[in-house]
């Protein structure tokens, strides 16, 4: 199986959003190391729009919902959050109200892994991928698909101005580039 989470979905409701990305120090961005499509888009508003680091700039969807981005990985990963930049106040009906997080191995076998309502979002709007034991801190998976199932104000196109992504960084101690086990290796981690 894909997916290290609660069978089912989870389904919650996020109101506004930080207008500041703040990440702990334990995750790393894992996006960078992923293949991005979409479903459609309109020309001059394709996936690089999602990844460009520019909240001016944004993916505009061109037909019938769902509206999907498809996020492939060569080999599993382990994610943990899910980021998004929305402004409800320059997109109004542009913006999503309703989207789905879905995970798997490939397009084949997606399970839905969480539902979220989003209510007038304007700013970084953080998606936990945890399940509902304190064991599942992540998600395990080769693809994610972020799917936008409605708009504010029934608007039938979408705008997302950034998605990132984050996984759990393999060495838990931040700023150091090796974790060592042996106690030797310990006494010369450290340059004098």
């Amino acid at each position: 199986m894909a997916t290290e989470s609660s069978e089912g979905e989870d389904e919650g409701k996020v109101t506004g959003g930080n207008p500041v990305l703040i990440v702990e120090d334990d995750l790393r961005e894992m996006g960078k190391k992923a293949a991005w499509s979409v479903s459609s888009c309109k020309p001059g508003n394709g996936v690089s729009s999602l990844r460009d680091d520019n909240l001016e700039t944004y993916w505009q969807s061109d037909g019938a919902q769902p509206h999907l981005v498809n996020i492939q990985f060569q080999k599993k990963v382990k994610l943990q959050l899910v980021v998004l930049y929305l402004d409800f106040k320059l997109d109004e009906s542009y913006t999503p109200s309703k989207i789905s997080i879905r995970a798997g191995d490939g397009f084949h076998n997606l399970k839905e892994i969480k539902t979220m309502e989003l209510v007038k979002p304007t700013g970084w709007v953080y998606l936990s991928l945890s399940g509902n034991d304190p064991r599942e801190t992540f998600v395990n998976t080769f693809m994610l698909q972020i799917a936008v199932l409605s708009n504010h104000l029934n608007g039938r196109d979408t705008h997302l101005r950034q998605i990132k992504l984050y996984g759990p960084r393999p060495n838990p101690i931040p700023h150091q580039p090796f974790h060592f086990t042996s106690r030797e290796f310990i006494t010369y981690s450290s340059v004098r």
